[in-house]
């Protein structure tokens, strides 16, 4: 059908946006500007319409996909009877915000390392997710790709051919000979730039060795090294550099289910994430990165929103925009057909209340292991504090952003709890000035409801919502916010009825859409991030073994790069948004805390 599968993928980028790279030499996702921009290749989402930017050897062949270790620089290596060759992507990263950041240069360097290889290139751009014109200006030797909005310029060390549309080459390398080309933006003032062999080079020897500084940063010297350095490497690569701010996943419409509608745009920053990245970040020693993101939270998540659904909304742009509506794209089939194609998030608009306590959580790990908060700022969480007190018990969207009615979900209030509970924490310790009884009665409020209504005596288990006997992985979360002790019989009851609910072979659902509606068509595949916090759970409460066989276990269902999507389908398949900055999240953190456990 054209599509490779959603894990046949690896990524580069240049902390501003980045390009999806197939494993047979595609690259078939690459928004310019930023991650949020409109895709200039999105044959993801639509194989004949989207466009693309194609490199491979023009003969049959074997591939193998890595990165240069250490680093965010892709090879994909081309095998043939006739020889051997390798592609090196990469996109170079310009630190200092400079008019060269803007250039966003896709760098892809070709090399024959063994025998004589033919070799074909297409680069077919599709403006504003394929809705928009463009033309092709030849000029010595580059081709210009010119649309409304936006200007591409490809330089290349081969002859480019034009139809007026799309530029092509078709070559042979011998062994030890190179190609290189290279896409630029050339609006906004910016020339064409030069693309000889040396300086490509140069370029790639450069960002190998920023990247390898980078992650020489890294405290971690647990056992699972390589993956959690990976899941590092990658959540710096869906960082945004102007802002610090973390887009959930670079891609949008990824299906939950091949052909189904379960397809949502994740390139925004999510507040529920916020408590997760820092923790991750301080832990692995990314002290800067940390700082980063704290003052996106601080400069961008305010206290600006004033309704109903309170003073904060679940999502923000990469640069701090409160709107980005959802629209659907009819003229793109989506990914193997899975429509419709969705830009803008609904979501954005729902009530979720289990943010406020990722936010604070967030802010309460920043204060006690980076930098103590400003008087300001707790001005601010104390306004959050108060809001959360008077407004904790009413129903909500919940986590998993149910398009089903509100209902008063049990991970809800658990974060509700915990927003309380962390600001007395920090109230207490430095002596700062609270309304601790009124919080006190709220933080017991909250408590007691969950324990009366929030636990089933049918189930022996934390339940989803009040009033249902309902499973939800969510509730996994309970010990490690401490809201329950590990070996608490109600919890460790809950464990085994999630195992036998919601668990395949040591992969977890997030809850059985068809016991609990919310809303949606379709099914979906086991929820990553679950899976990583289940082998938490199971290690608190002393199931090391256990913990660890279920760790292996969700480690060989990474793809071949140690990357993860949002979900894991029925046939062991990468399912949604790609890569998945929440899961990756998780992995650190499971890994984190199943190192101590191990001892």
């Amino acid at each position: 059908m054209g599509y490779l599968p959603i894990g046949e993928h690896g990524l580069i980028g240049d902390l501003r946006t980045v390009a999806l790279v197939g494993t047979d030499g595609t690259i078939d996702w690459y928004c310019c500007p930023r991650f949020d921009a409109p895709s200039v290749f999105g044959s993801i989402l639509d194989a004949e319409r989207g466009g693309c930017f194609e490199l491979a050897a023009d003969l049959d062949m074997r591939t193998r996909q890595f990165y240069i270790p250490d680093t965010n620089v892709l090879v994909t290596r081309f095998f043939a009877d006739e020889g051997m060759a390798e592609v090196q992507d990469f996109m170079p990263v310009v630190e200092e915000e400079t008019h060269e950041a803007d250039r966003h240069r896709l760098v892809r360097r070709l090399v024959c390392v063994r025998g004589s290889l033919p070799f074909r290139v297409l680069v077919a751009p599709r403006f504003d997710y394929a809705a928009q014109e463009h033309t092709v200006r030849m000029h010595d030797g580059r081709a210009t790709f010119e649309s409304a909005g936006l200007s591409l310029t490809l330089t290349s060390t081969v002859p480019l051919e034009s139809d007026g549309r799309d530029v092509r080459a078709l070559f042979t390398l011998s062994e030890g000979e190179q190609a290189v080309f290279a896409l630029d933006r050339t609006d906004l003032g910016l020339g064409p730039k030069s693309c000889a062999l040396a300086e490509a080079e140069q370029e790639l020897a450069d960002t190998v060795r920023f990247w390898r500084s980078w992650l020489s940063g890294s405290r971690y010297r647990g056992r699972w090294r390589e993956m959690v350095h990976r899941s590092a490497l990658t959540l710096k690569l869906l960082t945004y550099a102007p802002t610090g701010g973390i887009v959930a996943a670079p891609t949008t419409s990824l299906p939950e289910q091949i052909g189904g509608p379960r397809n949502w745009d994740y390139r925004y920053v999510w507040v529920r994430d916020a408590a997760f990245c820092v923790y991750a970040l301080l832990r692995l020693g990314f002290t800067e990165e940390a700082e980063a993101f704290m003052n996106f939270l601080s400069k961008h998540v305010t206290l600006g929103r004033g309704d109903p659904s309170g003073p904060l909304q679940i999502m923000y742009g990469i640069d701090g925009r409160i709107e980005f509506p959802e629209r659907e794209l009819h003229h793109l089939e989506g990914y193997r057909g899975s429509s419709p194609v969705r830009v803008g998030n609904a979501a954005a608009g729902q009530l979720q209340m289990d943010i406020y306590g990722a936010l604070i959580d967030s802010v309460y790990l920043y204060d006690k292991w980076g930098q103590p908060i400003s008087s300001d700022r707790w001005d601010e969480l104390c306004t959050l504090v108060d809001w959360v007190s008077d407004n904790w018990d009413q129903p909500d969207e919940g986590i998993w952003e149910t398009r089903g009615g509100r209902k008063n979900f049990v991970y809800s209030r658990l974060m509700c709890w915990v927003a309380i509970e962390r600001a007395m924490r920090m109230a207490i310790h430095r002596g700062l000035p609270a309304d601790i009884p009124r919080w006190r009665e709220a933080r017991d409020g909250i408590y007691r409801q969950i324990m009366r209504h929030g636990y089933s005596a049918t189930l022996n288990a934390f339940v989803q919502h009040f009033g249902e006997d309902v499973l939800d992985a969510s509730v996994l979360m309970m010990p490690l916010a401490k809201f329950v002790s590990p070996m608490d019989p109600k919890w460790l009851s809950t464990l085994d009825a999630l195992a036998e609910g919601l668990v395949s072979d040591s992969l977890v659902y997030r809850y059985d859409p068809e016991v609990s509606p919310d809303g949606l068509q379709g099914s979906e595949g086991t929820f990553s991030i679950c899976t990583f916090w289940y082998v938490e759970a199971l290690a608190r409460a002393g199931r090391v073994e256990e913990a660890r066989r279920v760790f292996d276990n969700i480690l060989s269902y990474a793809n071949h790069l140690g990357l993860y999507a949002e979900e894991i389908g029925r046939s062991g398949e990468q399912l949604g948004n790609f890569p998945q900055a929440f899961t990756h999240l998780a992995l650190i953190s499971a890994a984190f805390n199943l190192d101590h456990a191990m001892g």
